[in-house]
């Protein structure tokens, strides 16, 4: 709005230099570019992401599966989460244990895994996620969580498009600007300096 009310401002003042017409004609181009470039590449960068992230989500459903496991011994506990999104929570933590299971192929599996049980003892039972050949594997990423990364993906993209015709709509005026200067050194210049003196040239 202010790119418009300039625009108006400078139309028919006498006051009015090229400069300043040229400033407020920049500020709203830069207004416009902001209002189309900016929803239009948040859009697209969302939707792209979008996009990339559900087709991983449907891979890592496809290629991670969840089996049951079998406490075979404890090995302490560890602050680092095999699934990332409860790790970064850092509120709980996991138990290692040396366990036992079968993996999708029908292999046997044996290895040191964590465990959200409070105090496991050998037997106890609980869910792991492996792969197709039964190695462990973080939990699959959800849709839920993918459309958030893609939001926020395309909001990214959005305030940086405002940002650099920002960045470029500071450093056009900043170039008038000293212009500007420069050719008042070159007027004042050419005054001389008895320019405020009476009978100068007299």
């Amino acid at each position: 709005m202010r790119a418009i009310s300039g625009l108006w401002r400078w139309r028919h003042n006498p006051l009015r230099r090229s400069t300043d017409l040229a400033e407020a004609w920049v500020a709203l181009s830069a207004l416009l570019l902001v209002l189309v470039l900016a929803p239009v590449s948040g859009a697209v960068v969302g939707t792209v992401a979008q996009d990339a992230l559900q087709e991983s989500v449907r891979e890592q459903r496809a290629s991670r599966h969840l089996v049951r496991a079998t406490v075979a011994d404890t090995l302490g506990d560890s602050p680092l989460a095999a699934d990332p999104e409860t790790a970064a929570t850092g509120r709980e933590v996991r138990t290692r244990v040396l366990a036992d299971w079968t993996a999708p192929d029908g292999t046997d599996r044996h290895g040191a895994v964590t465990t959200r049980i409070d105090d496991p003892q050998p037997g106890d039972r609980f869910t792991i996620w492996t792969d197709r050949q039964g190695r462990v594997a973080a939990r699959p990423l959800d849709s839920a969580t993918a459309t958030t990364h893609a939001v926020l993906a395309g909001f990214g993209a959005a305030v940086m498009v405002i940002g650099l015709v920002e960045c470029a709509r500071r450093l056009i005026v900043w170039r008038m600007v000293r212009r500007r200067y420069a050719r008042w050194d070159q007027a004042w210049d050419r005054a001389g300096p008895d320019w405020g003196r009476t009978g100068t040239g007299s």
